[in-house]
């Protein structure tokens, strides 16, 4: 879910932290990807039809494979190196929400069943999505399809995202892509949204920075924490009747949430006692990541040829001659974006700043003028 309406939240109220950027722009970049999100959409939108996914010759599906694998090889082409963040164990406090969502597909599953039986196309499509999970299974497959495409893949302690934007925060990568807004809210520096977007090459990836929201938004980071949470995130329902752009007039009338909660119409909006808002506030702030000493190494590597077509050819069924073609794509690409962004080839020109020493020189450079002109009598030489 991330945080509801808060890209709309954003482009309202702080446009200026966004900006439309081509995928091709982030060449030579490390950028920290959040896995579980984009296998869900490759479950959802590759090679489907209604119901039906990509499968191999034993049934089992290999959407997510097809996806990853071709979407990992046009990050290579454009020279960006990926790094795929997977889910390590939830907080308690987003059992909750996870617990919903399995409510949800339960229901979804049901719906699909009536659609079925009445032939109804439309109901068939959306219900089909709805009950769409991705299992430890489909993860497994990619983690080992990405160490033989020679791609650095990071096990979380926790929270995939938390762990996204603890890279970016440190420096590792550039940013974070997702399309949940959870990493900004963890405080990751830049973010992006589309760049994993598999059913369109024409989307513009939205790239959004974290310094322009506060700035913009007139908000610490704290501040806006609070606004997230009041907005509706994964670890706590929100206030009922209060939407984004409610919540952020009240944190810059009032500051925080407990001051919120000391002013607010108690008749009017109806608070559980136990809202747990400063443990979703706790998780946000000080999440479960890696020590930034402890931190994976992120390291990217030839692919294993022989492995891939294992995996890929004998094992799922895939085309030896895509696959053939694909490996020489991701060499041709790793030699390319080996090379470096171009602002890289440019060194500052050292240059004397000390104002004083300047002046030193430049005294120094008079005195000596001045001993030519007495030794030749003031005359110019001729």
């Amino acid at each position: 879910m991330g945080i509801k309406g808060l890209t709309k939240l954003l482009a309202d109220n702080a446009p200026k932290c966004m900006k439309e950027q081509k995928f091709e722009s982030y060449f030579g970049r490390k950028i920290a990807i959040d896995a579980s999100m984009s296998i869900y959409q490759f479950l959802i939108v590759v090679g489907r039809t209604g119901t039906e996914m990509l499968t191999n010759e034993a049934g089992e599906v290999t959407s997510h494979l097809q996806g990853m694998f071709s979407r990992t090889i046009r990050l290579l082409e454009a020279g960006i190196k990926p790094v795929y963040v997977f889910d390590g164990q939830p907080p308690d406090l987003k059992k909750q929400e996870l617990a919903k969502r399995y409510s949800k597909r339960a229901d979804a599953t049901e719906d699909l069943s009536a659609a079925i039986e009445t032939g109804d196309k439309e109901g068939i499509e959306k219900f089909s999505k709805r009950t769409v999970k991705v299992t430890k299974q489909h993860n497994d497959d990619c983690k080992k399809l990405l160490g033989l495409m020679g791609v650095p893949v990071v096990e979380a302690p926790s929270e995939a995202e938390a762990q996204c934007a603890a890279l970016c925060k440190n420096g590792k990568v550039y940013a974070v892509a997702s399309e949940d807004m959870d990493s900004l809210t963890f405080g990751a520096s830049k973010f992006l949204r589309h760049l994993m977007d598999p059913s369109s090459k024409k989307i513009p990836v939205m790239e959004f920075e974290m310094a322009k929201v506060l700035e913009e938004l007139n908000l610490t980071m704290d501040q806006f924490i609070d606004l997230c949470i009041l907005s509706g995130c994964d670890y706590c329902d929100n206030i009922k009747g209060i939407g984004g752009m409610t919540a952020l007039k009240l944190i810059r009338q009032h500051g925080s949430i407990e001051i919120i909660l000391e002013n607010l119409n108690k008749e009017r909006y109806q608070i559980a006692d136990d809202w747990p808002y400063q443990e979703a506030r706790r998780l946000f702030k000080e999440p479960h990541v890696f020590p930034e000493n402890e931190e994976p190494e992120l390291k990217w590597s030839p692919p294993d040829e022989e492995g891939l077509v294992n995996f890929l050819v004998k094992e799922n069924g895939f085309n030896i001659d895509r696959v053939t073609k694909a490996i020489e794509k991701i060499k041709t690409a790793k030699a390319k974006s080996s090379q470096g962004r171009l602002e890289s080839f440019f060194k500052p020109v050292a240059t004397n700043s000390n104002p004083i020493k300047r002046k030193d020189a430049k005294a120094a450079s008079s005195k000596e003028t001045a001993n030519k002109k007495q030794k030749t009598g003031g005359r110019k030489k001729k």
